[in-house]
């Protein structure tokens, strides 16, 4: 078993608080920004910032889906969501860059041993690299 992850970054012209404001509003902003492979989702508990579950079904690829209930914590200027049912875990960092921000997101889970484990580790981050990107790219346009 290894460790397998995905990392994505955008420029956006939005001041670091009112980019963490709306990455940490899980009841309006993050429906609208998710992408086409966020289905079914919901929030559970909270809606806002710190203490918010939330649960959706990610469609990486055809055949691969994973739910997520997604547990939030957030710390000076990063979000983490954590997983309760798996060891996924996302972090959203966003930090000052000229008059805008920087906002980078990871996705870290422990992947499978084995040849599929291989798979896993070299085809996964791609996919998700792509499912990232196009988060961004709305969060980016939510923001503009």
């Amino acid at each position: 078993m290894g460790q397998v992850s995905a990392s994505s970054s955008v420029e956006v012209t939005a001041a670091p608080e009112k980019v963490l404001a709306a990455l940490s509003d899980y009841e309006t902003v993050r429906p609208r920004i998710l992408s086409e492979q966020y289905l079914d989702y919901k929030v559970v508990e909270g809606g806002q910032g710190a203490g918010t579950v939330a649960q959706w079904t990610l469609k990486a690829t055809e055949k691969r889906s994973r739910n997520i209930k997604a547990t939030v914590t957030v710390g000076g200027n990063t979000i983490t969501e954590t997983d309760a049912n798996s060891s996924l875990v996302t972090t959203w960092t966003v930090t000052p860059n000229g008059a805008g921000s920087t906002v980078s997101t990871t996705t870290a889970w422990n992947g499978a041993g084995g040849i599929g484990g291989f798979f896993e580790r070299t085809f996964a981050p791609l996919g998700l690299k792509k499912i990232q990107a196009a988060v961004l790219a709305n969060l980016a346009r939510e923001l503009a």
